[in-house]
C-alpha cells in the first residue's frame, strides 16, 4: 500500500506556470505507474498524464500535451507535473494516483486528497 500526498497547488495567472509535486510514503511506490487526474467543479474526473515504474515511458491527455510534463523520482518516492501556459481551463482540483499505467481512474486504487490549481484570466 502506499499513501500520497500532493502539494504545489495555489493561484496563477493565464499563461503561468506551476509544479505540482506527489510525495509517496511505503517501501512499494517504485513498484506502482503514477497518474495525474483533475476534477473541476461540477465535472467528472479527467486524466491529466501518466508515467510508468521507471519512468520511461508517459501518456498524456490531448488537452494538456506540449504544456504539462509529468516525471518522477524514485529516490525521493516523488512524481512531479510541470504545467505551463496554463489557461483557465485548466482550474480544478488535481490528485495524484498510483496503480496501473492507465488514464481509466476507476482503475487506480490508490489516491492522494487531491491539490486545488486556480488559474485566473
Amino acid at each position: 500500500q502506499v499513501q500520497l500526498v500532493e502539494s504545489g497547488g495555489g493561484l496563477v495567472q493565464a499563461g503561468g506556470s506551476l509544479r505540482l509535486s506527489c510525495a509517496g510514503s511505503g517501501r512499494t511506490f517504485r513498484d506502482y505507474a503514477m497518474g495525474w487526474f483533475r476534477q473541476a467543479p461540477g465535472k467528472e474526473r479527467m486524466f491529466v498524464a501518466a508515467i510508468n515504474w521507471s519512468g520511461s515511458r508517459t501518456s498524456y491527455a490531448d488537452s494538456v500535451k506540449g504544456r504539462f510534463t509529468i516525471s518522477r523520482d524514485n529516490t525521493m518516492n516523488t512524481v512531479y507535473l510541470q504545467m505551463n501556459s496554463l489557461n483557465v481551463e485548466d482550474t480544478a482540483v488535481y490528485y495524484c494516483a498510483a496503480g496501473p499505467f492507465s488514464s481509466d481512474y476507476t482503475a487506480m486504487p490508490y489516491w492522494g486528497k487531491g491539490t486545488l490549481v486556480t488559474v485566473s484570466s
